[in-house]
């Protein structure tokens, strides 16, 4: 009788979706994030939008060429950090500074550490980051969704931590309010979180324990001074926490591989946003609370791995 036992390594169980699939997944989820931003800031999100995509993929392949390594822009992850990181962006920052943040987001956040899956922090929000400390005006001016003429506002976080102004709840759900280009309308990003859901393309630990601890903290800060802290509800959909949460915490490569680990981050994220949101000297803190927790990954990993089978704890 033939024999019909196959030897063969690990693993041995494997998923029909690979990065290229997943790449388009995640970019096909932030499409109606892409639509809403273009609708409300025009020409300014397509144009940056644009540059943004095309900065992260030229780099890549120029990176690659230069080091003699295979061209892997086709596998989608380098035009998914320029979507991300545009974005991340203020509508009214200048093309050349978008292009320069998508150079900076492959070469220091991607490239450096050996290309994908072996960069330790997620590349998008590198970029936003070297921005942020190089350009630090132009990445704080916002302007009004829907007009064409640039016209100067503050976020919804600005103006409740500088003048106590609270944006309705509608406002936040729907876009019409200042921020960066991808993170002003909730609703878009909730729809494109589910889908990523439903397809599998997220572990829905993270977002659930990031944005639940968000919850439960300012749901305690407000009750103890509704008057000092904003409702709960404000800081769910006010800023980039469902950008972040959904699409940005939630990178495999930059976060836990297990269970009990993403838990762990999640936390983590929530409790440096609603630190550096409530006594901290800057409105937003997602980008820098997801950045210092890719930055535990390792030890997060190290310390929550399950014991193998008829092994033991160490």
């Amino acid at each position: 009788m033939k024999d019909n036992l196959i030897i063969s390594i690990s693993p041995h169980r494997k998923e029909k979706a690979d990065t290229p699939r997943v790449m388009r997944g995640v970019v096909y989820a932030l499409m109606p994030a892409v639509i809403a931003s273009i609708y409300y800031f025009k020409l300014r999100a397509f144009l940056l939008i644009i540059v943004c995509i095309a900065g992260t993929v030229l780099t890549e392949a120029v990176f690659q060429k230069l080091r003699r390594r295979p061209i892997t822009i086709k596998d989608g992850s380098a035009l998914l950090t320029g979507l991300l990181l545009a974005l991340v962006l203020p509508p009214s920052l200048p093309l050349w500074a978008g292009f320069l943040g998508a150079v900076m987001a492959i070469v220091i956040g991607k490239q450096i550490f050996g290309g994908l899956g072996q960069n330790i922090f997620n590349p998008a929000l590198i970029g936003r980051a070297f921005l942020m400390a190089t350009f630090p005006v132009m990445l704080t001016t916002w302007i009004k969704p829907g007009i064409f003429d640039a016209v100067t506002t503050a976020t919804p976080l600005s103006l409740f931590k500088f003048d106590h102004n609270v944006v309705s709840t509608l406002y936040l759900l729907l876009g019409n309010t200042g921020g960066s280009l991808g993170e002003t309308c909730a609703i878009v990003l909730i729809i494109g979180g589910i889908f990523l859901l439903i397809k599998k393309y997220m572990d829905w630990r993270i977002p659930l324990s990031y944005i639940g601890t968000v919850l439960i903290l300012t749901t305690v800060l407000y009750l103890i001074k509704p008057a000092q802290y904003a409702s709960p509800l404000f800081h769910l959909f006010a800023g980039g926490l469902m950008l972040g949460a959904l699409f940005m915490a939630t990178d495999p490569v930059t976060s836990p591989i297990t269970k009990k680990g993403r838990y762990i981050f999640g936390v983590g994220c929530g409790f440096l946003v609603v630190i550096i949101r409530t006594w901290g000297g800057l409105p937003e803190g997602v980008m820098y609370s997801i950045l210092l927790m890719n930055a535990f990954t390792p030890l997060i990993n190290r310390y929550t791995v399950p014991v193998q089978f008829g092994g033991r704890k160490k």
